[in-house]
């Protein structure tokens, strides 16, 4: 067997490995029975129970929330300092890049631990702010990361083209860095969307009582038992994610057919 061949079998078993247990969640969300992993039958009786679940469906809203609150300020921010970093040289620059690629070492539950930690201090309440402000901490560095690695080829001699020609500062910004740059943007905005609707360590220790998210419903769920409501559960997620890839990849491709 020649390498080139032993090489696309290895392809393949990984990418077997990796994708058959999405498949077979996927394919028993339409199962009948209440056996996760025992085919009894097409139906869409379990997506027509989680319609109706109303704990389910007040969780996703939850989830919703904290996400597109969190990943809309963190994103704001995050591209700020990778902005900020990128075009200015001051002191604490060095330092403060390292900083920010702290919450990507950092385990989970350490920083769930001095999130809560602070927040009892402080004596914050636990609720839907808590977790989104926990959410923005995190999300942030994975944005900042994002856009630098879009700025690493940014000419910035087109802005000063730019000013020469008479726009002002922000118009350049409105006009000429923000659409360079926003393939970056969308894709870290949404890293960040992703992180915060997959994260359960943070959010089950920063929120409070009747505050559920998805990821908490399903880990609480499945205490009761494995049902194929939570194989339709992650199918929707699944198919989300799918789609906003798809929407990243059409705008970058649009983007690139602009430019």
């Amino acid at each position: 067997m020649s390498i080139t061949r032993l090489l696309e079998t290895n392809i393949i078993l990984v990418l077997l490995f990796l994708y058959i247990p999405i498949i077979v969640v996927v394919v028993f969300s339409f199962n009948s029975g209440d056996q996760i992993a025992v085919w009894e039958g097409f139906s869409l009786s379990w997506y027509q129970k989680l319609f109706t679940n109303s704990k389910a469906w007040r969780a996703c809203k939850n989830s919703l929330i904290i996400a597109g609150v969190s990943t809309l300020i963190s994103t704001i921010i995050g591209t700020a300092a990778a902005l900020a970093i990128h075009k200015y040289r001051f002191r604490l620059r060095t330092t403060l890049t390292r900083i920010l690629y702290l919450p990507l070492i950092i385990p989970d539950i350490v920083l769930a631990i001095a999130l809560l930690t602070y927040y009892s201090q402080i004596k914050f309440p636990l609720k839907l702010t808590s977790v989104i402000v926990a959410h923005i901490v995190f999300c942030i560095a994975y944005v900042t990361i994002v856009v630098q690695a879009r700025l690493q080829g940014y000419d910035d001699t087109i802005e000063e083209a730019a000013l020469d020609l008479g726009a002002n500062k922000f118009q350049t910004f409105w006009r000429v860095t923000l659409p360079l740059i926003s393939p970056g943007i969308i894709g870290g905005a949404l890293l960040a969307f992703t992180l915060s609707i997959d994260d359960f360590v943070i959010t089950f220790f920063t929120a409070g009582v009747g505050y559920t998210t998805l990821s908490v419903y399903i880990h609480s769920s499945i205490k009761f038992g494995m049902t194929p409501e939570l194989n339709a559960i992650s199918t929707i997620l699944l198919v989300n994610s799918i789609g906003f890839i798809l929407l990243f990849l059409w705008f970058r491709s649009r983007n690139i057919q602009t430019n």
